[in-house]
């Protein structure tokens, strides 16, 4: 999603709890990420794997200048000959610790092997962040979540789109006046849809 559709995506939601709660969860991610210096380890489900968030936050750390935001996609199933950015297994888990911030990506509850494996990084000293589903274990789990309920403004893929824009951004947006969201949806569907303005 480039720069130009993630403001209208902010405008829209502009008023709701969206903008504040992702500034600040992408807040703890890039502080986590670029202040321990341990390396940003990503992991979603069996079902859902967060591959394109990490592609996302790579390219937010090459136009950031942050190259501690560039994930290590950590996979539950590694295929023989992958590429290296595509090959690591959940062993790599085992091995983060103090300085290491782990990002669990999950629309509902994760595996009991993932959820022990987190746990046990959590003990050794990494940094826990949530993204999705927002039940019990993942609550105690986690130093900092960002529930995404179903049936809510957004889903999702949207919200990653948003967090990681706000954790690549030298400087978090401020919140706008707050609208109804059908009404800026309209507007939003307005200015996409009219004729270019007339130039003399």
């Amino acid at each position: 999603m480039d720069a130009v559709r993630v403001a209208l995506l902010r405008e829209v939601l502009a008023g709701t709890e969206w903008p504040g709660e992702v500034r600040r969860f992408a807040g703890v991610l890039r502080c986590s990420a670029v202040s321990h210096g341990g390396g940003l380890l990503l992991v979603g489900t069996e079902e859902y794997e967060p591959w394109h968030l990490a592609a996302h936050l790579v390219d937010e750390s090459v136009w950031s200048g942050l190259p501690e935001l560039a994930p290590t996609l950590v996979r539950h199933r590694v295929r023989p000959g992958a590429p290296a950015h595509l090959a690591v297994g959940l062993g790599r888990l085992e091995a983060a610790g103090r300085g290491s911030t782990l990002l669990m990506v999950a629309p509902e509850r994760p595996e009991e092997g993932v959820l022990q494996r987190v746990h046990d990084a959590r003990r050794a000293g990494a940094t826990v962040l949530a993204l999705g589903g927002d039940g019990p274990e993942v609550r105690g789990l986690a130093h900092e979540t960002l529930a995404v309920a179903a049936g809510s403004e957004v889903d999702l893929d949207t919200v990653q789109h948003l967090v990681s824009a706000a954790a690549g951004e030298n400087s978090l947006p401020s919140p706008r006046g707050s609208r109804r969201f059908r009404d800026r949806l309209s507007d939003l569907a307005d200015r996409l849809t009219a004729p270019p303005p007339k130039r003399w």
